[in-house]
Order: structure tokens, then sequence, then C-alpha cells
């Protein structure tokens, strides 16, 4: 599991998935998030701009995230 370190909570999921290069652009973020390829701590998320924070996991395909806060 790859972790995610974040400066400030909340940020957005499809700005997680595009700055950590998981997909190529912040429209592919949203639209494979509004498709429900992505999981949010075990559950489908379809919300785009879900608020993401340290301890969240995200799942799409064989990429597995964990939300850190950096201190």
């Amino acid at each position: 599991m790859r972790q995610v370190d974040i400066s400030k909570e909340p940020v957005e999921l499809f700005k997680i998935l595009k700055f950590e290069g998981i997909v190529a652009s912040g429209g592919q973020a949203k639209l494979v998030i509004s498709d429900g390829q992505v999981k949010v701590n075990g559950e489908v998320e379809t919300r785009k701009r879900r608020k993401m924070v340290h301890g969240d996991i995200i799942v799409f395909g064989d990429e597995h995230l964990q939300v850190r806060l950096a201190q």
C-alpha cells in the first residue's frame, strides 16, 4: 500500500488520483470516480469531490493508497 502525504486536510478525491499519477488528468479522475471504479474505505465512491482525510484508503484497480497528513 502506497502512502500519500498531504499537507492539509481535507483534499478532494479526484485531486489525489490526478496528482499521484493514477490517472492522466482531473477530467479522467472525475470520470472513473463517477463510473464507480474507485473505492474509499472499502465502499464504492461516486462523489468526485469527496473530502479525503488522514487514514482514508483509496483503491483504484491495482492501486492502494493511504492518505497521511504530513507532519
